[in-house]
């Protein structure tokens, strides 16, 4: 008989709804019923793509004696990170200043009022040296909390109260230089792999996306490399498209082999940015970005695009193998012997060498990832690679996590905006319209002042958008808007950005993650971009563009004062603000005389037009662009006194208080877009 999960929207709780434990999902609900029993709450969070969640999940909560001792002596919550992240943020800070480490699955003890006193990430069901079981874990707390209640409900109170204190935020009147936060950011750069740090390494987006503002030669050498290094590694998947998490390695060989929508929205809009950055003479490397992009792209709609319109939130690391047993990353790797079964002998012994497969292997059992090597034929290889994947089409793929994230979507329609207008293709323009009308209609009333963070089949969930969600849809809405002259998707963006500030706007100028709760004794707060851009960054860049559409002064002067709560951080720790050091890159270029610009297409035909597309490539970071017909309304004063010259597209260009003569020549446009003033 299913138990309270059966009903979720969220699929990772729908993998536990047949279980024995009597699971709740998070609310108020568990935390009566952890009153009215006097029992401890067990709450475990993970997410579907998370290879040890399933691991733990079969090993512990589907075993018949421990999901009876945890319905006896526990009231169970079952918490998505995906769908909970004020939740999840606020048990990993518990986590990690209670072991020194994080992760998931994570499992969090809380007294019935909401505190936290032991915690732990994958807790195995026999013990090994120096690790208890679960089942001893267990049996320990359970014993504590019926003997020693004072004991643990002090250590608890405790607990949260420090945490509690703890104010991660420092605003700051000191704006980062940019030398001195490039060095500190280039002391991590691994010189001969690119990216930062070792092993695991993930791919760092957001801090691409800051070096690619300067343009400078040594930044720009840093995310060309990271960018090429990344897509010639076993992280991105050369047969099917789009990136895994991260790499096990420092190489980037060998992935962990989830699938991300988050990953896959931020890296298509810096490779975008680093295909612009990249010379034409580099015409290799060039390809190299450009098979990313548009792989990537394909892989979204074939893979990843829901019915109505969205798009999914992850591909599982885990699949089943020929012998039907499930096995991380199968559906995934080769052998020689594979190449040739699909290619034949000629083509196999060339794709062996290309994608460095050999008998040892780069993964597990003589299997290998595919890496590319050297300058292949880009004809041969586009054939073969067609032809790899109408193999591998026939193994059994990994499952899909199909709910939909507010806040990843807004990702990915701001990226696809930048591809269709930066390569002309205005397929991938009605893909991120699809999706922003997708997540709106289904996630938004605004007649209820409702906005919710995720849905599944059409049908929205019941938890709050958080800080997130609000500006990285209002970002990839506004952006849909400059690409597309309809005005209703900038209405819509301002109406997001106000309602959160309404909700999330907090007194030194930033903003909290969510609302606060009565289950959560801390309410979340991390200026920190980690796998996505925080709260705090996607609203700042949300402001700043939308500002500029909608020639709104305060909006940007909103934004202004939430980025001085991350200049402390971006000063010290910039690998970890990636958003927030590009935002504070672009003002340092302002200051220098290169103002983000405000870029007006007036053209009267439909379309994507060279002028519109020379300008999306040219723009320097922070510009805000924005093509329409003559006499568009909803932009502010952008159209007002502005038409086509000789019946052809016209640009007009402003940086500041400065305007440029309009032109009708994509070639004229660098000198306005690019002239210090």
């Amino acid at each position: 008989m299913p138990n309270r999960l059966a009903e979720s929207t969220s699929p990772y709780l729908q993998q536990h709804a047949h279980q024995e434990v009597d699971w709740y999902p998070w609310g108020p609900e568990a935390f009566a019923a952890a009153r009215e029993r006097d029992l401890p709450l067990l709450v475990s969070t993970g997410y579907a793509a998370c290879h040890w969640c399933h691991v733990m999940a079969h090993e512990s909560f589907d075993d018949h004696e421990t999901a009876e001792f945890m319905n006896q002596h526990f009231v169970s919550v079952k918490v998505d990170r995906e769908e909970r992240p004020d939740v999840d943020a606020v048990l990993m800070n518990a986590t990690q200043a209670l072991t020194g480490q994080g992760g998931w699955p994570m499992t969090v003890f809380l007294t019935p009022q909401g505190q936290p006193f032991f915690a732990g990430t994958y807790f195995a069901p026999l013990p090994a040296p120096g690790r208890p079981s679960f089942m001893q874990v267990l049996t320990a707390l359970a014993d504590a909390w019926r003997e020693r209640r004072g004991e643990v409900t002090e250590s608890a109170g405790s607990i949260a109260s420090q945490l509690a204190d703890l104010n991660p935020v420092q605003t700051s009147d000191q704006v980062p230089t940019a030398r001195e936060t490039l060095e500190l950011l280039g002391k991590n750069y691994d010189m001969i792999h690119g990216g930062f740090g070792s092993a695991p390494k993930f791919p760092p987006a957001m801090v691409l996306d800051a070096l690619l503002v300067k343009g400078d030669p040594t930044s720009l050498d840093m995310a060309q490399l990271t960018c090429e290094m990344m897509a010639r590694g076993g992280l991105f998947d050369r047969v099917g498209g789009g990136f895994h998490r991260y790499s096990t390695d420092v190489g980037w060989v060998v992935p962990h082999f989830e699938k991300m929508l988050y990953d896959n929205a931020l890296l298509l809009g810096s490779y975008v940015r680093c295909w612009r950055r990249t010379a034409d003479h580099d015409g290799y490397k060039r390809e190299v970005y450009e098979h990313v992009i548009y792989s990537t792209v394909e892989w979204l709609e074939r893979e990843m695009r829901t019915e109505q319109g969205a798009f999914a939130a992850s591909l599982d690391a885990d699949s089943v193998d020929i012998r039907g047993m499930v096995a991380e990353g199968i559906y995934y790797v080769w052998n020689p012997e594979l190449l040739v079964d699909a290619l034949g002998e000629a083509d196999g012994a060339w794709a062996r060498q290309v994608f460095h497969v050999h008998d040892q292997g780069t993964f597990e059992h003589g299997l290998s990832t595919l890496q590319l090597h050297g300058s292949p034929d880009q004809a041969r290889l586009t054939a073969v690679l067609e032809r790899l994947r109408t193999e591998r089409d026939n193994r059994f793929p990994p499952s899909r996590d199909d709910k939909v994230v507010a806040a990843w979507n807004g990702l990915l329609v701001d990226s696809l905006v930048a591809a269709a207008m930066t390569f002309a293709e205005p397929a991938w323009l009605e893909l991120a319209r699809g999706a922003a009308q997708a997540v709106w209609e289904i996630h938004v009333d605004q007649a209820a002042d409702r906005f919710v963070r995720t849905s599944r089949d059409g049908v929205a969930g019941t938890t709050p958008a958080v800080a997130e969600d609000h500006g990285c849809l209002a970002l990839g809405l506004a952006r849909l808007a400059g690409a597309t002259g309809e005005a209703l998707w900038l209405e819509r963006a301002q109406w997001l950005l106000a309602r959160a500030e309404a909700r999330f706007g907090a007194e030194d100028g930033g903003f909290w993650d969510a609302e606060a709760s009565d289950e959560l004794f801390q309410r979340p707060r991390d200026i920190s971009d980690n796998a996505t851009p925080s709260g705090t960054s996607s609203l700042v860049a949300a402001l700043r563009l939308v500002g500029l559409l909608a020639c709104e002064p305060a909006l940007v002067e909103r934004a202004d004062r939430a980025a001085r709560t991350t200049w402390p951080l971006v000063a010290s720790q910039p690998r970890f603000a990636g958003w927030s050091l590009a935002d504070a890159l672009v003002a340092d270029e302002a200051r220098r005389g290169l103002r983000p610009a405000q870029v007006v297409v007036v053209q009267d035909e439909p379309g994507i037009s060279r002028l519109a597309t020379a300008a999306w490539r040219m723009a320097p970071a922070g510009s805000a662009i924005v093509v329409a017909p003559a006499g568009t309304q909803g932009f502010g004063h952008l159209f007002e006194d502005r038409t086509q010259r000789e019946d052809r597209p016209t640009a007009y260009v402003c940086r500041g208080e400065v305007c440029f003569e309009p032109t009708t020549d994509y070639t004229e446009l660098k000198t306005p877009l690019w002239s210090r003033c």
